[in-house]
């Protein structure tokens, strides 16, 4: 497995292990992918990773600004997501890391993640890379007709912004 940076020609297998997120119904509130202009729009221009098993996408990471304040342009929001077939074999975890190191590269000095409670890997996941259970949303938001909660996690850095 090689991380390295997520590219433009990467989003075939960026937006397909994001739409099988979408399907489990754990990840996200969206129901459908963006088209990579989208994608690209929302998303930070630098700590864009993916994972690779030689030229295939097998999992990705990337950050989206909290706010358009300048007070938190230090501040942003994880995403990281993995191919079915190779959740379990600590690659969110790798990506998760190498995220981080990213971003502190970058002068961030929080990371925050909304994650629905019952996705217990992802919350372990970011558990284990250092991120800490801040807060809990009742009924946030409804998908497919049904309200969910999410707990908020953060991630101070030790480093930046100390």
């Amino acid at each position: 497995m090689n991380i390295t940076v997520l590219l433009p020609e990467h989003w075939p297998g960026v937006s397909t292990i994001y739409e099988q997120g979408i399907a489990t119904g754990q990840a996200t509130f969206q129901t459908d992918s963006p088209t990579w202009e989208e994608w690209d729009a929302a998303h930070l221009t630098h700590s864009r990773l993916v994972a690779l098993e030689g030229d295939t996408v097998i999992g990705w990471a990337a950050l989206t600004p909290v706010s358009g304040r300048c007070v938190y342009a230090g501040v942003a929001e994880v995403s990281v997501y993995i191919a079915p077939g190779h959740r379990g074999q600590k690659v969110g975890q790798i990506l998760l890391r190498a995220l981080i190191a990213s971003s502190e590269q970058h002068e961030l000095w929080t990371l925050q993640s909304s994650i629905f409670p019952e996705n217990h890997a992802s919350v372990h996941i970011h558990e284990k890379c250092g991120f800490r259970l801040v807060g809990y949303r009742e009924k946030i938001g409804r998908q497919h007709g049904i309200w969910r909660n999410t707990v908020i996690l953060e991630r101070r850095s030790a480093i930046v912004g100390v």
